[in-house]
């Protein structure tokens, strides 16, 4: 049967399929990274991984994959295939597109940005399927965004579209790895609610979900926070909106577990401060981790539609 390889490499794990070109998913496979062992063992073990999932198709699938994709966290160059720059992997200008096609015996690789990966697939066969205008915002360990354009995801002149994470919010708010202050994922990520709700209830162990659930027990302690987070993640998603004008906004990511204790109230906020624009249908995601891995085959598919020599670029080991 015919398929692609996908995998979705995140900081400590990566998940990975054999896709069919309907979107089923023939096999499904997750390993750990080996962050512990440095960049250059998360590169052997990606090498490897696929290594595995080709085999596994030629003894069960019948045939070879005939592409892969694959979805990375940081700055990703996917003209040339390069990952750029990818502080949680330890990685700077990492030819991943030459190295996992070197592996996989010549088969195309297409290269992709996690998020923006992940939002292709909740585009196209996720909570935005029939959207002309799309913007894909997962609210995890920071905040990064997918803005869809009639099924394609618009990554920018220089591969750097949709960082709705650092628009400034607060000017005066924390300092962040970007350099600012103050940006959006330092006051409205699952990460910055864990820090704050650990700090207001005076248990480090909690985070965010603990935070949701006192919320929804009512603790003002809870609702501070979670309100002061909303009310930031609004205040980012209105200046989206002014720039973009989506017909759908898909909310994903760790927060969006919390369902209508997140929903109820960012819709109420967002509402109160739009003005001339347009209201979005605000969303949850629906394809929850695997979006990562979907969209990788996604795009694999859609290198072998786009390229009319793909499939005949597989040569011998």
């Amino acid at each position: 049967m015919k398929h692609v390889i996908a995998l979705d490499v995140g900081g400590t794990g990566m998940k990975a399929a054999l896709v069919a070109a309907d979107g089923t998913l023939l096999h499904e496979a997750r390993r750990a990274t080996g962050r512990d062992r440095g960049p250059d063992a998360v590169v052997e073990s990606i090498l490897a991984f696929a290594g595995e999932l080709r085999a596994y198709g030629e003894t069960h699938l019948g045939q070879s994959a005939l592409a892969a994709g694959v979805a990375v966290p940081g700055i990703v160059d996917a003209d040339r295939g390069i990952a750029v720059y990818a502080a949680n992997l330890g990685w700077r200008d990492v030819p991943l597109r030459e190295l996992l096609s070197r592996r996989l015996h010549g088969v195309p690789v297409a290269l992709g940005h996690d998020v923006r990966t992940g939002g292709l697939a909740e585009g196209r066969i996720g909570a935005g399927k029939g959207a002309d205008r799309f913007l894909f915002v997962p609210l995890g360990t920071g905040i990064a965004g997918a803005i869809g354009i009639d099924g394609s995801i618009e990554a920018g002149a220089h591969g750097y579209a949709g960082e709705i994470g650092h628009i400034v919010v607060r000017p005066d708010g924390p300092d962040c790895g970007c350099g600012q202050r103050g940006c959006l994922e330092t006051l409205a990520s699952a990460a910055a609610v864990t820090r704050a709700w650990a700090e207001a209830s005076g248990d480090p162990a909690a985070d965010a979900a603990d935070c949701a659930k006192a919320v929804e027990s009512g603790d003002p302690k809870a609702v501070a926070v979670w309100h002061d987070a909303i009310d930031a993640l609004a205040a980012g998603l209105v200046t989206a909106l002014t720039l973009l004008d989506p017909r759908t906004l898909i909310i994903g990511g760790g927060l969006a577990e919390a369902g209508e204790t997140l929903f109820t109230p960012l819709r109420a906020a967002v509402e109160e401060r739009v003005t001339f624009q347009k209201l979005p249908v605000i969303v949850p995601a629906a394809l929850g981790d695997t979006a990562g891995c979907l969209g990788a085959g996604l795009l694999a598919w859609d290198l072998l539609a786009t390229d009319p020599f793909a499939t005949d670029t597989e040569v011998t080991a």
